[in-house]
């Protein structure tokens, strides 16, 4: 059984910094194409980024290109995301996900098997 937790959710204020980390936890040494999303209040599941297992290759959403960096420690089984400057619109729940399918990226949340329990990030003004 693979379970993925998020840690790093809080309450910042607009133009802060604030990094999320993901720890992924199963009986192999698998590894897992791994990716953050995000939910608003009222919206769409959005796409935030993914990063290949190796961690050589990551791949951004419109909403962390610049701002947003993923990066992976795979002897530690954990992923994070880097956000710094953030802004109202980034107020969501985050979920960390992942994926055993073969390929180096995947931006749809239904390509992901498994997924975190979400941790609030909220940005105010």
């Amino acid at each position: 059984q693979v379970q993925l937790v998020e840690v790093g959710g809080g309450l910042v204020q607009r133009g802060a910094s604030l990094t999320l980390s993901c720890v992924i936890s199963d009986r192999t040494d698998r590894n897992y194409v791994m990716g953050w999303f995000r939910q608003a209040p009222g919206k769409e599941y959005e796409f935030v980024g993914c990063i290949s297992r190796s961690g050589t290759y990551r791949y951004y959403g419109d909403p962390g290109k610049g701002r947003f960096t993923i990066d992976r420690d795979n002897a530690a089984r954990t992923m994070s995301l880097q956000m710094n400057g953030l802004t109202l619109e980034d107020t969501a729940v985050y979920y960390c996900a992942a994926t055993g399918q073969s390929g180096t990226y995947y931006t749809e949340r239904d390509e992901y098997e498994y997924w975190g329990q979400g941790t609030q990030v909220t940005v105010s003004s």
